[in-house]
């Protein structure tokens, strides 16, 4: 928003918001990075940004407007599509004959502003709002949508039920097909995706019990409850997912793995089946991949100072591997992604082996293995080395052949990148070794070494808290307060003399139906193959000393940067150690 500085500076003064003394440096600040006295104000932390929306909403002359906890019509919510409103922060509140007034955090998204007109067809009234207005209505089209969820169940219900009975005992693959393109189960299993995608989960979880069906989100990392439906009506909805993913209809004593893909509001979602017998039924997992999920850059996956350095510095090498380390789940595909898209030129041929292909990626060439026709990740790897490839992705290295293989291609000119599922990454050196891999060949191949787990962001609007004493006692018996401070300092986090007492770290705050977290980000440590390491690597050594020499070459670890982290403001101590311990 155009806004006179004059006109800001003067009103800001007048307010008593901020001291002169502070407006006056904010001012120079201002002229001396080409930026606006708003923008540096809030940066400075001296007043908040929705302090700074409500004197813009004044010296504009726009009205501002108050959502929180205040209930709107779902009639005049639904007119912005929640993807919509989510993106650009722009929510529809109230309806006349000829107008509709939306709340805005910026009045000069003109594009969101002409999406909706055309939409409703009616004159838009813009007003200005805050964050925690946008987030109290948000949560509404989620309210909204789970009360549309249960209504459809209910309707459906006896239609179920009644499909249920009439094939009890005497289900053929025909009556399971025809059952599974009956129109009930077809909502149900299109309204369950559509709120599965809405809520960013990763995982659907539909488990028969013994009197329900039990359907819970994985979002965040953590599962949630999300419906319980009647147990008549698990029969269908897993005969409508294995028609969706070319499963046989008629099997329910083996296991069975499928996929397919859906698009919901310009956004599409490809989903990872997996259907497994168990004492009540047919347990069904769907995992969520997004196509549009790639485009990350590494900066935004949470990595920062040396660590960023190391791995910028990894990929300018023509030959050599560079190793992502983690548990199931970690994000450690993502990174190696991120990295790809980052090599990904025009003068360069990449090729992958992958199980299975979670993203697709232009100008790369990407191969799935499949295990059940012997063409496993070292059969792939055996042949893509004969494709000239300048740079390789293996999904992950599982067994001793693989491993062989992916240290071969570094050696013979190659530029490897690969996955290992140990819980440090100097974890990975003597996992490698366990794989009978020889200590001088991985001294000369691997490059760097990354491991990293996920923790749970805090949402926009958050709190900041100072530990007590009996926290930081606490935090010292797992961490080396005194190079945790050094690091803090080191990376201008706080001042160069100051202590404990003014980190300020982040803390949830929460409101009804929201814990305060939204979205993950990486906790990582690096470390790369120094001539130190690998004398050490050549020794075999622990991955304890591995570790200790990497810290002496300024080695941030994974608890150490996520209580960097925490204290930038980006999640809470607790997630950390939560996360650490598991």
């Amino acid at each position: 928003m155009f806004i006179d500085e004059q006109q800001l500076k003067n009103f800001i003064n007048d307010s008593g918001l901020v001291s002169k003394g502070d407006v006056d440096s904010a001012v120079l600040e201002a002229r001396a990075k080409k930026t606006n006295l708003g923008e540096v104000l809030v940066n400075q932390g001296k007043i908040s940004e929705d302090d700074l929306r409500k004197t813009q909403a004044y010296i504009l002359g726009i009205p501002f407007v108050d959502l929180h906890n205040q209930k709107i019509d779902f009639d005049v919510l639904s007119l912005i599509p929640e993807p919509i409103a989510r993106n650009h922060n722009i929510v529809a509140f109230k309806k006349t004959a000829d107008s509709l007034e939306v709340a805005m955090l910026d009045t000069d998204d003109l594009s969101a502003i002409d999406f909706v007109k055309k939409k409703v067809n009616l004159k838009i009234l813009p007003r200005l709002t805050d964050t925690d207005s946008i987030k109290s209505v948000l949560v509404q089209y989620q309210k909204s949508l789970k009360a549309e969820f249960g209504d459809l169940i209910k309707q459906e219900t006896d239609t179920l039920k009644t499909l249920s009975q009439e094939l009890t005992g005497k289900s053929t693959s025909e009556d399971l097909k025809k059952m599974a393109e009956d129109m009930p189960v077809i909502r149900i299993v299109d309204t369950l995706l559509k709120h599965a995608i809405i809520q960013d989960a990763s995982d659907i979880h539909i488990e028969p019990l013994e009197k329900e069906l039990l359907v819970r989100y994985r979002i965040d990392g953590l599962l949630h409850d999300a419906m319980v439906l009647p147990k008549e009506a698990e029969m269908s909805i897993t005969a409508r997912i294995k028609v969706l993913s070319n499963l046989k209809l008629d099997e329910k004593r083996l296991p069975q793995d499928g996929r397919f893909k859906v698009e919901m509001n310009g956004e599409k979602v490809s989903l990872r089946v997996s259907i497994l017998p168990t004492f009540y039924g047919e347990k069904t997992v769907m995992r969520l991949l997004r196509e549009s999920a790639s485009g990350f850059t590494l900066e935004y996956l949470g990595f920062h100072g040396e660590a960023l350095e190391r791995i910028h510095s990894a990929t300018k090498l023509a030959t050599g591997m560079i190793l992502a380390t983690g548990p199931t789940g970690s994000g450690k595909s993502t990174t190696l992604y991120t990295i790809l898209d980052i090599l990904n030129q025009p003068d360069v041929n990449i090729s992958t082996v992958e199980d299975p292909v979670e993203y697709q990626m232009p100008r790369v060439n990407q191969t799935q293995v499949r295990p059940d026709i012997g063409f496993t990740f070292a059969t792939g790897l055996r042949s893509l080395v004969r494709q000239d490839p300048d740079i390789i992705m293996v999904g992950e290295i599982r067994d001793n052949e693989t491993a062989s293989l992916a240290v071969n291609a570094a050696l013979t000119g190659h530029l490897v990148l690969s996955t290992l599922h140990t819980n440090s990454a100097a974890g990975a050196i003597p996992r490698l070794m366990d794989m009978k891999i020889e200590p001088f060949l991985l001294a000369s191949t691997v490059s760097v070494v990354i491991g990293q787990r996920l923790v749970r962001k805090l949402a926009d609007t958050k709190d900041r808290k100072v530990l007590t004493k009996a926290e930081l006692s606490a935090l010292g018996k797992v961490v080396d307060l005194d190079r945790m401070l050094s690091l803090l300092r080191n990376e201008k986090i706080i001042g160069p003399a100051d202590g404990w007492d003014v980190v300020q770290f982040g803390a949830p705050k929460l409101s009804e139906g929201d814990d305060g977290y939204k979205g993950r980000i990486g906790m990582h440590e690096v470390f790369k193959m120094s001539s130190a390491i690998k004398e050490l690597v050549i020794k075999n050594a622990t991955s304890e000393a591995i570790e200790i020499q990497a810290k002496k070459e300024g080695m941030i670890t994974m608890l150490e940067d996520g209580i960097f982290k925490s204290a930038q403001g980006l999640t809470t101590i607790e997630e950390v150690l939560r996360v650490v311990s598991e």
